[in-house]
């Protein structure tokens, strides 16, 4: 008698997910391709220190790009880049290249409100933001952008922005939003949206899912004392706003370093 022939093993499809590295750092797997937005992935950068759980190696390894919003410090951080290498593929706003090309990064391309880049299975499309642009103290002055990645799933990266005319635009069949809810200070300057306007935001993307970004991760030295309310209650204040304005918006809060996979 002939044994049966051996069956193939069936193949699985990569795992559709992010996680939340902290501050505006998500960690994007998406149809095979991993993108990083916005690294910060030191334990302090300036008079900032991280207080949420320090980004695993792992999750900056076998990154096919990064998506770098505007250049403001807390996003464009030239040490969390050179942790990944000086040949990783970088997506900066038009005005930036300089800034990484100065520094020796040889793989970086400039996008402008509108354009698209193709990384593999998935396309990146540069979309509006509205916040400041100028790199303290000396500049250069580059565009602010939001990243729109699309695939499988069709994900929003909001990077830094305040509410802006055409976000509605940006909503048509998005699976996920990734919305600022607050910054690293017990203030926050224009060009933000707190939890209320995240909130707001959502009657304007009209997403199936969205997650809240931006918080809970890094507060100024010497600033102790009123840290614990401000790294905590963004995203729960969000959510609350979030189940009046847009309840048919499911909302997660994931805590930093944590995975949430996107099922259809």
């Amino acid at each position: 008698m002939m044994a049966d022939a051996a069956r193939p093993e069936a193949q699985t499809d990569p795992p559709s997910r992010v996680t939340y590295l902290g501050h505006a750092s998500v960690l994007v797997e998406l149809d095979g391709v991993r993108l990083l937005t916005d690294p910060l992935l030191r334990e302090r950068i300036g008079h900032l220190r991280r207080h949420s759980r320090a980004v695993e190696v792992a999750h900056r390894g076998g990154i096919d790009g990064v998506l770098i919003s505007h250049l403001h410090h807390d996003h464009f951080d030239l040490p969390s880049l050179r942790l990944l290498g000086r040949d990783m593929p970088i997506v900066v706003p038009q005005g930036a290249a300089g800034v990484l090309r100065r520094d020796g990064f040889r793989v970086v391309q400039e996008l402008g409100v509108g354009e698209r880049l193709q990384v593999g299975a998935v396309e990146v499309e540069a979309t509006p933001a509205l916040h400041s642009g100028h790199r303290p103290p000396f500049g250069p002055t580059a565009d602010c952008l939001g990243f729109v990645v699309a695939g499988s799933r069709r994900l929003y990266f909001a990077g830094d922005t305040d509410l802006f005319p055409g976000m509605a635009d940006l909503g048509a069949g998005l699976d996920l939003a990734l919305l600022p809810v607050w910054g690293w200070g017990p203030t926050l300057g224009p060009g933000h949206l707190d939890p209320l306007r995240a909130a707001s935001a959502l009657t304007l993307l009209r997403p199936r899912l969205a997650v809240p970004i931006h918080w809970g991760t890094f507060w100024p030295i010497g600033l102790a004392r009123a840290g614990p309310r401000y790294l905590a209650e963004p995203p729960l204040l969000f959510a609350r706003h979030a189940a009046r304005l847009a309840p048919e918006v499911q909302v997660r809060v994931v805590q930093p370093g944590e995975p949430l996979g996107l099922e259809p």
